[in-house]
């Protein structure tokens, strides 16, 4: 097996056969840490990985610093079915993804010619400076995500996924990428409205969550027109589990309006 072709199997945690398929996003840019640039990214992609069975497990925010690119990429592309990037691909100085990435996967970067001459769509050849040519850098034997917003595309190598940062561009890339990944067996979600406070029931809750090892179980809390509302959330993958744990969230909720009655 070469390097390659090393880098290209999914992680030993991918689950295909399991019907679980994981994801983590790695985020890159001192704008987001600093607070300047609110990331309008993060919740774009969980709920599209929902929507296609794949678990978001992770999400990690670094700085513009290539050691820190690296060692966060190499962490989480061992630990899920896919790592998708978002920042840093664009022609200053300190987007540095590309380098990065490849530094990850042991490769060296080249100028790809197709990139150059989307460029050239846009642009004069004396306007293609040595900036924007930075842009056209993919990691060798990576291949190209289509753009259809700018044409500029971002790139995948092995499982990690590599976008723009900027949302609009970035949703169009994921458009673009989502038909070759493989899908999950999706969710199946309920809610319950829990008519108590959460210190009422977080035992009885707890010991459900216990006996469906399978379910995802949760008590959210909001605040809504001056009151706060607690939801209790059952996920799993299968519905009939999913309704056993729906059925005894309700008992829970009955046997506590009893006891105040």
């Amino acid at each position: 097996m070469t390097d390659q072709d090393r880098n290209s199997v999914p992680p030993e945690g991918a689950a295909f056969g399991a019907g679980r398929v994981t994801a983590a996003v790695l985020v890159i840019g001192d704008e987001i840490l600093s607070g300047r640039t609110k990331d309008k990214n993060i919740g774009y992609i969980a709920e599209y990985m929902t929507n296609m069975g794949i678990d978001l497990r992770e999400v990690r925010v670094v700085p513009d610093i290539e050691d820190e690119i690296v060692e966060a990429l190499n962490a989480l592309r061992a630990s899920y079915t896919y790592v998708f990037t978002t920042g840093g691909i664009g022609p200053t100085h300190d987007d540095i993804t590309a380098d990065a990435v490849a530094r990850a996967f042991g490769v060296e970067l080249y100028e790809d010619e197709r990139i150059i001459a989307a460029m050239l769509e846009r642009m004069k050849p004396e306007d293609l400076n040595a900036a924007r040519r930075r842009m056209a850098r993919v990691p060798r034997g990576g291949e190209l995500v289509p753009n259809p917003v700018n044409k500029i595309p971002g790139f995948r190598i092995g499982n990690v996924i590599v976008m723009a940062g900027v949302p609009m561009i970035m949703q169009a890339m994921l458009d673009s990428v989502a038909p070759t990944l493989q899908a999950g067996v999706k969710l199946s979600m309920r809610a319950v409205d829990a008519d108590a406070p959460e210190g009422a029931y977080a035992a009885m809750l707890g010991d459900i969550a216990k006996a469906h090892e399978g379910l995802s179980i949760g008590s959210y809390p909001s605040y809504v027109d001056g009151k706060f509302r607690n939801q209790i959330i059952v996920r799993g993958r299968d519905p009939d589990e999913v309704a056993v744990g729906v059925t005894k969230v309700e008992a829970m909720l009955a046997q506590l309006r009893a006891e105040r009655a």
